[in-house]
């Protein structure tokens, strides 16, 4: 049987708080990772991986790993592209924990806008135009649900979540033909190279 035509839709900012932070696989080769899970019944022609970029307020160092880190996926997996959404700042007034009676505090919130809009919108038109046979996702966004319906049912391809969470959203579980859940183990074994062959990028210190 022919492989199938398979595009890869990653919501970057779910990938690496559920899966990700906190490990030492930050260093992580996206292709290497889904071609790990996927196996050879997919055939992985393009990885559109959505983000944006941070601002360095508590960290001033964090947006110089993040760029390092995408100039290295760059470089060394021609079939990702990289688009970007955009973070919000806003003050509110949040609950004080264990507090009795409660109170309040103002605090500045930061949201990261745009990347489920993106991957949704681009899942969708290549679907449109017939660019792949099985799209998979790397999410656990259940705002994407009825995306992967259209794209399942109106569209007739096949959709497949990689799941950067142990229990997987039920919302888009049910529009999946299949799941794999990122384990540890994958993750250290899908590491870039350090450095980047023919650059000179490399791992961020720390990472």
């Amino acid at each position: 049987m022919q492989p199938a035509r398979t595009f890869v839709y990653i919501d970057g900012f779910n990938l690496y708080y559920r899966a990700v932070k906190g490990t030492p696989y930050k260093w992580l080769d996206l292709k290497a990772m889904v071609c790990h899970l996927l196996g050879s019944q997919n055939d992985v022609k393009a990885i559109k991986y959505f983000t944006a970029l941070v601002s360095g307020r508590l960290d001033p160092h964090q947006p110089i790993r993040q760029k390092t880190y995408i100039r290295a996926l760059k470089a060394h997996i021609p079939e990702l592209s990289v688009y970007y959404g955009h973070f919000l700042s806003h003050e509110v007034d949040a609950p004080i924990a264990a507090s009795d009676p409660i109170r309040f505090a103002r605090i500045i919130k930061t949201e990261e806008k745009g990347s489920d809009v993106n991957l949704a919108v681009h899942m969708l038109n290549d679907a449109w135009l017939d660019r792949y046979d099985c799209a998979v996702v790397i999410s656990n966004d259940s705002d994407l649900a009825e995306a992967l319906q259209i794209v399942k049912n109106q569209l007739k391809k096949k959709i497949g979540i990689i799941s950067p969470v142990n229990n997987p959203s039920q919302e888009l579980l049910k529009h999946a033909a299949f799941i794999k859940k990122i384990r540890k183990g994958v993750l250290a074994a899908s590491q870039l190279p350090n450095p980047i062959p023919c650059t000179i990028i490399h791992k961020p210190s720390g990472w």
